[in-house]
């Protein structure tokens, strides 16, 4: 079964709620959280001083998940997370470990 990285762009409004999602659907995952900007979103997103800045303020997540685990988490977000601007995109992983 193949690995894959799922990334995940939320707005700050919604990070703690999906950090949380994210901890109790998939099981023993290691997984990073990072401030960032996001560019292209919807203008009836923006606060006035994204829309003079071009971008805004968001989050990233991005876990290893399994080919099982992506299809669930990502049917859970569908319905938890509807209407919020969630984006997401997948990749399989060539290799993944850890150095010990």
């Amino acid at each position: 079964m193949s690995n894959y990285c799922l990334t995940l762009i939320c707005s700050p409004k919604i990070e703690e709620t999906l950090l949380d999602t994210v901890l109790v659907t998939v099981d023993g995952a290691v997984f990073t959280s990072t401030p960032t900007f996001t560019h292209g979103t919807a203008q009836g997103r923006l606060s006035n001083a994204e829309q003079v800045m071009g971008r805004s303020r968001s989050i990233q997540i991005q876990i290893i998940v399994t080919e099982s685990d992506l299809s669930v988490l990502l049917d859970l977000l569908r319905q938890r997370f509807r209407g919020t601007g969630l984006r997401y995109w997948a990749a399989a992983l060539a290799a993944e470990g850890e150095i010990e």
